[in-house]
């Protein structure tokens, strides 16, 4: 028997990869992949959610793009001023209250959201494509369960 203070390393079982880090892992390559596909409309992935936000809610107020994007108000007015600035989107008085103000997009706007979906539908379709369609729909079924 060696002696007590001679302690041999035993191999360490390699440890499961914890379910955040896999998921964080794989939302990072996401938005890795997504970045690149936003070059050509020079658009940032966080300016790409905003537009997508008001394509999709549109004419909606700016707290509304805040809520979608999970941003301050304030953070929010930055952001559709880069994309006003651009010819992406319009401001418009609310209909239903003359002291706000809607935010919808512009025919340039609709046209750089197009392709944009285009772009990461494409990219998506890619990056899923080694999953089963079974695989697909339960991967979307336990994301929609932990998206609350």
């Amino acid at each position: 028997m060696p002696p007590a203070d001679d302690v041999t390393p035993q191999p360490v079982a390699a440890a499961e990869p914890a379910l955040d880090e896999l998921l964080m892992g794989a939302a990072r390559a996401l938005r890795r992949r997504w970045s690149v596909g936003l070059g050509p409309v020079d658009l940032s992935p966080h300016d790409g959610r905003a537009l997508r936000v008001v394509g999709r809610h549109g004419p909606t107020r700016l707290g509304v793009v805040a809520e979608h994007l999970r941003i301050a108000p304030r953070s929010a007015t930055d952001v559709i001023d880069r994309l006003e600035g651009r010819g992406l989107v319009d401001r418009e008085p609310d209909p239903d209250d003359r002291r706000a103000m809607t935010v919808r997009l512009t025919p340039q706007g609709e046209a750089v959201l197009a392709q944009v979906d285009a772009a990461r539908r494409a990219d998506a379709e890619h990056f899923f494509g080694d999953l089963t369609a079974s695989e697909r729909r339960s991967l979307a079924r336990m994301l929609a369960t932990l998206d609350r």
